[in-house]
């Protein structure tokens, strides 16, 4: 895509220095179109980028969403505050993608919705089911119903305040699987915020290959057995290698994001 000015895109690191695969993921996905970035410690070494970037991707990350230092978490949240209010203003507009841990902090600083922890955690390659606005949204329409996706979260967001969101324009774009066994809320897996900000609870950023190296690492089996137990293990590699899950989930959800994003640059430029 000819450019008079270089799309310029940021991530917004929070794994904390935790041993990730979506930094490799996240890279890999802008390098495939073609869009040099610039990434920010968010947590670790407390950097924040200013307003300049056109697109900025927010990563999961570990431990509670609820919490922060007081520092770099007011730093984010007013990055966040600032690209929000530009697109208010002016006709430069700034598009933002948040994952997992991202997207459950920004879900709590709109007070859209309940963060609570779950009874136990959510792992695995599970299906997640598109509401009505989800079925056309643009990151997800070209997806099935329900699709797959890659799920390792201790926490949920529940009970929507459907009056804030109203407000704001925020859409429900998918739920988590149904469990007519479990007497609980399905939890809320994908928003869209407004026309330029979106996330997802889960990682639509993974691949096939790299998780399967990643579950298969020794030491990483015994951690992911230790902590889920085998049968969840063995049911994660057999989704991962089902062709139909997973792969059509990565190559859809961001991609799809950041062609719209592009598209809509160029007709600024």
């Amino acid at each position: 895509m000819n450019q008079s000015v270089p799309i310029k895109v940021a991530i917004l690191d929070l794994y904390d220095n935790h041993a990730n695969q979506g930094m490799r993921c996240i890279k890999e996905i802008l390098t495939r179109h073609q869009l040099p970035y610039t990434v920010y410690d968010v947590r670790a070494k407390n950097e924040i980028t200013s307003t300049d970037y056109d697109i900025y991707i927010s990563t999961g990350g570990p431990g509670n969403p609820l919490e922060g230092d007081g520092v770099w978490d007011k730093k984010y949240f007013d990055l966040i505050d600032r690209l929000d209010e530009i697109n208010r203003q002016g006709d430069q507009k700034k598009f933002v993608f948040f994952i997992c841990h991202s997207f459950q902090m920004i879900m709590h600083h709109y007070r859209l919705a309940q963060i609570t922890k779950r009874k136990s955690p959510s792992f695995g390659v599970l299906p997640a089911h598109k509401t009505q606005e989800g079925l056309n949204d643009a990151v997800l329409k070209n997806l099935d119903e329900p699709f797959y996706i890659v799920d390792s979260r201790d926490y949920q967001i529940v009970q929507p305040n459907r009056e804030r969101m109203h407000k704001m324009g925020a859409s429900i774009l998918c739920i988590e699987k149904e469990r007519p066994h479990v007497q609980l809320e399905r939890a809320i897996m994908a928003v869209r915020f407004n026309h330029y900000f979106v996330g997802t609870q889960f990682h639509p950023e993974a691949d096939v290959e790299g998780m399967i190296l990643h579950y298969k690492n020794p030491e990483k089996i015994k951690q992911t057995i230790d902590a889920y137990g085998e049968n969840k293990y063995h049911a994660m590699i057999d989704g991962l290698n089902d062709p139909n899950k997973i792969r059509k989930t990565y190559e859809v959800i961001i991609p799809s994001f950041l062609n719209s994003c592009l598209e809509e640059l160029s007709l600024v430029e």
